[in-house]
């Protein structure tokens, strides 16, 4: 399996309730929670889903191992309560999401999300028309500086955006050797980070809208869940996270949810050593009652 999935058997601990139930995983990635899953609780069913054209390609491994008991649906999961309802499905006993960007989608220079890639592209979903390119070299100095504050938490978002401003001066910013080379101009490494590393987060949650996406699996998801049916949603950075966090507080106060991890869980030092993507990996999980 070429993806590391991040915390598995936390997943499984907090996801799984009905052992013989119907699942969703909104992130099928490189199949690695979906795969551990099926292997572990072997009556379940797994409705997979991504928007990722490669994602398909690696699934095709995964249904010949788990023949007849996993469904992939290339989608992205805001869509979530449509497109089940396309396959006649109403109702499911867990929703599980792993936020954020795959290990191939990152080594992956064509798709432009990482700081070693040739374009500046981004986009989760081919079919997306809007490029990081794009709002490089054709927004506003101020949308610029907004999307950098709002989506990266970057405290140099108007210095960045003024120098961004100035380069496409003498010509279009096409690569993300070209990018770093601006925000290097106007703000030192923080120690090994990379100083354009918020920069890079902030289009990529722009262009692909993460975190509307997120929003709309979340306002959807109390539909769909059985009573007893449980949600888990693993965030690597702070507004994925506030947003579960605060969208579980909102339905347990209304008696939709009982929230299972009162702390936020994480990862253990074992597994940070074998993946250090699962430092910042968070956890959340809320059962939905029978309201």
């Amino acid at each position: 399996m070429y993806h590391i999935s991040v915390m598995p058997s936390e997943s499984a601990q907090y996801l799984i309730n009905n052992p013989s139930g119907l699942y969703v995983d909104c992130t099928f990635g490189g199949g690695g929670h979906t795969s551990y899953l099926l292997d572990k609780f072997k009556d379940i069913r797994i409705v997979a889903f991504d928007w990722d054209k490669d994602a398909f390609d690696r699934f095709k491994e995964t249904e010949k191992e788990f023949a007849g008991r996993v469904t992939f649906i290339r989608d992205n999961f805001k869509n979530i309560l449509p497109a089940l309802e396309n396959i006649n499905i109403g109702k499911v006993d867990g929703i599980l999401a792993d936020i954020g960007v795959s290990s191939k989608q990152f080594d992956d220079a064509e798709r432009g999300f990482s700081f070693n890639s040739g374009i500046l592209d981004m986009r989760m979903d081919d079919r997306n028309p809007l490029t990081a390119k794009e709002v490089v070299n054709s927004y506003g100095e101020n949308e610029l500086a907004d999307i950098f504050y709002k989506y990266g938490e970057e405290r140099f978002s108007r210095q960045i955006s003024a120098a961004i401003s100035a380069r496409r001066k003498r010509g279009i910013i096409n690569t993300a050797r070209e990018l770093q080379d601006v925000v290097r101009s106007v703000k030192r490494p923080e120690g090994k980070i990379n100083p354009a590393t918020k920069v890079f987060q902030a289009l990529r949650i722009f262009v692909n809208a993460e975190l509307d996406n997120l929003e709309k699996l979340l306002a959807g998801a109390p539909k769909l869940l059985n009573p007893g049916g449980r949600i888990a949603i693993i965030s690597f950075h702070s507004l994925e996270d506030r947003i579960v966090k605060v969208n579980f507080k909102a339905n347990e106060s209304e008696g939709v949810y009982k929230i299972l991890t009162k702390k936020v869980v994480t990862a253990n030092s074992s597994e940070i050593q074998m993946n250090a993507r699962s430092r910042s990996a968070k956890l959340r999980a809320a059962e939905k009652t029978d309201v």
